[in-house]
């Protein structure tokens, strides 16, 4: 049995997309955005333990998700016993307990891989600086660079690595639907026309989110369209979620998330949030989510 040396506990957050516009597919294969990126209360809970006996382990209770190497988790704890110098010293073990559902646009895998790189980083005294982290993280994923930092909402641009802090959003609630269903990634970038008007494709200014009137046509993703003209329900969860009284609703990222934001009625979760959670509740169960900004 391996000697644990200690432990400590951590919450990787969802987040959504609030603007997601691509504007060019680079060299590398990767895309170029321009994002208006949102953290949420909605986390995976992450459990390390540092042991003298050099290697990882993982374990995903309760989840069909990877534990070895393909798991993005696995990969960015090797990644940063690598870079620290300490893969022949030390080892880690991971649990990794998941909320956030899987392929589902709310940035999970990422979010857990790029915590598990910051809290590493502190636990093992390993005094890496933000720059080296946030490289780490470019090379595991786009998304996961915003969870390096400790922002709440970021505009980012690049492939999603060049971020600027910007306000977050604030009393509101978001009514997350996740139809039971993966999405890939790559398949819907694949799929996206480059040739496809993109109106404003600059004009994710994040200011404009500092208020609920209108918040509908300040929200936009590029990709939507790529993902509903496959699965038509996403279209039909969005306009539930609209006429049930949010001020706003989008599918997030790659999708199939779509998610509808709730101004508070006097300090507290609206009755419309309620009403619509409940309806939605009874064809999706349990991937209907009632969230707030991180």
């Amino acid at each position: 049995m391996e000697e644990s040396i200690d432990q400590i506990r951590i919450q990787a957050p969802a987040k959504v997309n609030l603007t997601l516009r691509i504007l060019g597919k680079r060299k590398d294969g990767y895309h170029d955005l321009d994002s208006v990126m949102q953290k949420l209360d909605l986390v995976d809970n992450i459990t390390l333990s540092r042991s003298k006996h050099p290697g990882i382990q993982l374990s995903c209770p309760r989840s069909d998700i990877p534990e070895n190497g393909s798991n993005l988790v696995w990969k960015a704890a090797a990644a940063f016993l690598k870079q620290a110098g300490l893969e022949k010293q030390w080892g880690v073990s991971i649990v990794l307990e998941k909320n956030i559902p899987v392929a589902a646009g709310l940035g999970g895998g990422s979010s857990d891989a790029g915590c598990v790189l910051t809290a590493m980083n502190s636990f093992f005294n390993a005094e890496l600086s933000e720059e080296v982290l946030l490289h780490l993280g470019k090379r595991l994923g786009a998304d996961v660079p915003f969870f390096v930092t400790p922002y709440s909402a970021v505009h980012a641009t690049g492939i999603g690595e060049l971020m600027n802090p910007t306000k977050s959003l604030e009393k509101c609630s978001l009514l997350l639907v996740n139809p039971g269903f993966s999405v890939s990634t790559a398949w819907v970038y694949e799929n996206y026309s480059l040739t496809r008007t993109v109106k404003d494709s600059r004009l994710s200014d994040s200011r404009k989110f500092d208020r609920h009137d209108g918040m509908n046509s300040l929200l936009h993703n590029d990709l939507e369209a790529v993902t509903v003209e496959r699965y038509p329900v996403l279209e039909t969860i969005k306009n539930v979620i609209l006429d049930m009284g949010a001020s706003g609703a989008l599918m997030s990222g790659s999708g199939p998330t779509v998610f509808g934001i709730f101004p508070d009625e006097f300090g507290c979760e609206s009755t419309k949030l309620r009403n619509c959670a409940e309806k939605l509740r009874e064809q999706y169960g349990t991937g209907v989510f009632i969230t707030r900004p991180f």
